[in-house]
């Protein structure tokens, strides 16, 4: 509700928010519904968002209640249970972890990963950036 108060484009609906499919029916189609799928347990959330964040797919410190590391593994198949929703990986990724990611998962409908630590905690955050743009063949 602060989102469409404040005239935000979209919201991102972490898991222990209202379901995406909830928002929808009050913001109307245009409005931007990300949802956040951790386990399975989450997938009915996300249901009538535009995108998905799964994650994290690798250990972070970030963010304090992200839970455990999923791995690439858990990301594909959770990717798959999303599709056709589009997805992107979140949670502790590197320029490294990008390339790992978008070799396995992009066939399960991963487009692309949210990176906050590998950007923010760089030395050089303008190449930490574009490392990872590299990594992911772009």
């Amino acid at each position: 509700d602060i989102a469409l108060a404040a005239g935000a484009a979209g919201v991102h609906l972490g898991a222990d928010d209202v379901p995406a499919a909830v928002v929808r029916r009050f913001a109307g189609p245009d409005f931007i519904i990300g949802a956040s799928v951790g386990d399975d347990s989450e997938l009915a959330l996300a249901a009538g968002a535009d995108y998905v964040g799964i994650g994290p797919v690798f250990g972070t410190t970030t963010k304090s209640d992200a839970g455990s590391a999923i791995g690439i593994v858990k990301l594909v198949r959770l990717a798959r249970a999303c599709a056709p929703t589009p997805s992107v990986a979140v949670g502790g990724v590197t320029a490294e972890g990008a390339a790992d990611i978008m070799s396995e998962a992009a066939q399960a409908g991963v487009r692309g990963v949210a990176v906050v630590r590998a950007i923010f905690g760089a030395a050089h955050p303008g190449e930490a950036a574009r490392a990872i743009r590299r990594a992911m063949g772009r």
